[in-house]
């Protein structure tokens, strides 16, 4: 045999130990962030929160290896301005959307071309970004097409309207309309379905890079409707729920009746908690679970639309108040954050935060500057129990349906002003949360100073918006 030289030795050595020690000191992988909201969830309509009587096993383990948040706040209590306050960072006093403002024949306001999103924040970084559920904030080939606002792929429904049916005779993959061959005679595509085969094509199609991945959910938002299965014969016969008289002649306007409400909405619940455990476990398939944060949430409270009766599952506990509402049943939300190796497993935080926290959170996990005028607060040091959290000095929501109405926190303070629009019937409520999370004691006659320092905060949050007007109605009157 011919002996190697020592030199040769000597030489391969130094390039295996420089290899690996070039390697040694490559940046970790840039993390996957995948945003998880349901749609009308209400904050104990799962598990982690209360729930006795829908299952939830996916959503309970995320919880049980990750954060489960005890006081954070949708965007609002509806649907597009919620989501507004989301994508851009910016409370609803602020934020470019603040209503459901519909466009016909299909699709709502649009997001300006000048608004930032989060997407684009992380499409700039060099991540992949992907929407597969419910857009509702500008319709295709609007400043608002999702695709101008920094995602790469769509799928699902464009309009929030359209989404009231989860049998659609269409949805939207980017630009290109894809007709489905569903009646209200005839339900064969269920669209829950067709979108979560999408999401999860995307992330083996983009398992190689560094992708965002917004999960819209339009679960478990009315019509109550849906296959029987994920447990549907169990909860009939749970509840004894006896089938109601429904008329046989719907013409596909407005929520699709349903017999069985309860039931189907709790199937509804189980079937989203399904979707969660697929995303999971695919990222597991792929060895990316070490490497993925996920946020799971919910866009507002309970709807009462459909059959739907939140009442009967206890939806909200002790809080008071459904969708619409600015108290705290109709915008404290589920909130869980999962990420092995960052987040301490079956922590629970009660951090006072919202939506418009999400984007300079994200930017901070991958070193992006956000725009300058936004409302939120990066929560990483909460979720990686390292640093120090920054707070915020209130919180602000308006509303701009059913006379008017605003709110703020301010510490374990909340101020609820409704009839807005009318001078003669504004009120101002203000509750001790710590005490009475519940609302129930109305103290505003007990504290002055404080109630006066919350006016102040709604005087000095809401700025007027031309395309949303709202105190500029009440100097008309």
């Amino acid at each position: 045999m011919k002996k190697i030289k020592l030199p040769l030795i000597i030489s391969l050595t130094l390039v295996v130990f420089t290899i690996q020690f070039c390697q040694s000191q490559q940046k970790p992988a840039r993390p996957n962030i995948i945003f998880i909201l349901a749609d009308d969830l209400a904050y104990a309509d799962i598990g982690p929160y209360g729930q006795k009587l829908i299952r939830t096993p996916n959503l309970n383990r995320m919880a049980k290896n990750g954060m489960r948040f005890t006081q954070f706040y949708s965007g609002t209590s509806v649907c597009a301005p919620s989501r507004s306050s989301l994508m851009t960072g910016m409370h609803t006093g602020h934020t470019y959307i603040r209503g459901n403002k519909e466009i016909k024949p299909e699709g709502q306001w649009p997001l300006p071309d000048s608004a930032v999103t989060i997407a684009e924040v992380m499409k700039k970084a060099g991540y992949v970004t992907g929407d597969f559920g419910k857009w509702g904030m500008g319709f295709v080939g609007t400043s608002g097409d999702p695709n101008k606002q920094g995602f790469d792929q769509f799928f699902g429904y464009n309009c929030q309207r359209q989404s009231h049916n989860f049998y659609p005779d269409h949805l939207w993959s980017n630009s290109e309309r894809i007709n489905l061959p569903n009646t209200p005679k005839s339900q064969t595509h269920y669209a829950a379905e067709i979108i979560q085969e999408k999401a999860l094509s995307f992330i083996d199609n983009n398992k190689e890079k560094p992708f965002f991945l917004y999960l819209s959910y339009t679960l478990p938002h009315a019509a109550l409707q849906g296959p029987k299965d994920n447990g549907f014969e169990e909860y009939r016969k749970k509840f004894n729920e006896q089938p109601q008289v429904i008329p046989s002649d719907w013409d596909g306007i407005g929520y699709e009746p349903q017999a069985y409400p309860k039931a189907t909405f709790a199937t509804m619940v189980t079937r989203l908690d399904t979707y969660v455990g697929q995303v999971m476990v695919k990222l597991k398939s792929l060895g990316l679970d070490d490497n993925t944060l996920i946020i799971f949430t919910s866009d507002n409270g309970p709807h009462t639309e459909g059959g739907h009766d939140p009442k009967f599952f206890n939806s909200t506990g002790v809080l008071k108040g459904v969708k619409r509402d600015l108290y705290e049943g109709g915008m404290r939300v589920p909130m869980l954050a999962y990420w092995p190796g960052k987040i301490k497993a079956g922590s629970v935080n009660n951090h006072i935060g919202a939506f418009w926290d999400f984007m300079p959170t994200f930017a901070s996990i991958i070193n992006q500057k956000v725009p300058a005028m936004i409302d939120g607060i990066s929560i990483l040091p909460t979720l990686l129990g390292k640093g120090k959290q920054q707070q915020h000095t209130y919180l602000y929501w308006e509303f701009h349906e059913l006379g008017g109405r605003q709110a703020v926190r301010m510490g374990k303070w909340k101020g609820v002003k409704y009839n807005v629009l009318d001078r003669s019937k504004t009120t101002l409520e203000l509750y001790d949360l710590e005490k009475d999370p519940g609302e129930t004691k109305n103290l505003a006659s007990k504290y002055p100073i404080i109630l006066k320092q919350i006016d102040n905060y709604i005087k000095e949050a809401h700025v007027e918006n031309n395309i949303f007007p709202f105190l500029s109605k009440v100097e008309n009157k």
